[in-house]
């Protein structure tokens, strides 16, 4: 199992260091059960905020995986005929530019 938080409160990290490894900033494996997978995951799901979470797990399909998230839709699973893929989330064309003065 995979764990990738993006812009998450602090104290979240730190309760997924008593079950993964954070092997690099935001990015968490381990291999819980799937009780405690779930608890996992419903904490992550109600206390991320304004960040994003995306749990990466097993999965008994073609590409033997499957994809939760939760928070803000900065990145979200997408599926192309059978295959999840990760789609980034469409800026409007003046989103990211400095505003005028």
């Amino acid at each position: 199992m995979t764990v990738v938080l993006i812009a998450a409160p602090a104290g979240l990290r730190g309760h997924l260091t008593r079950w993964m490894v954070e092997v690099n900033a935001g990015v968490f494996v381990g291999n819980p059960s799937r009780r405690i997978r779930d608890r996992l995951w419903d904490l992550l799901a109600t206390r991320i905020g304004d960040g994003q979470a995306i749990l990466v797990e097993p999965a008994n399909n073609e590409q033997g995986w499957s994809v939760r998230t939760a928070g803000k839709d900065r990145w979200r699973p997408t599926d192309f005929d059978g295959l999840i893929l990760s789609a980034r989330r469409r800026t409007q064309p003046n989103e990211n530019r400095p505003q005028a003065r």
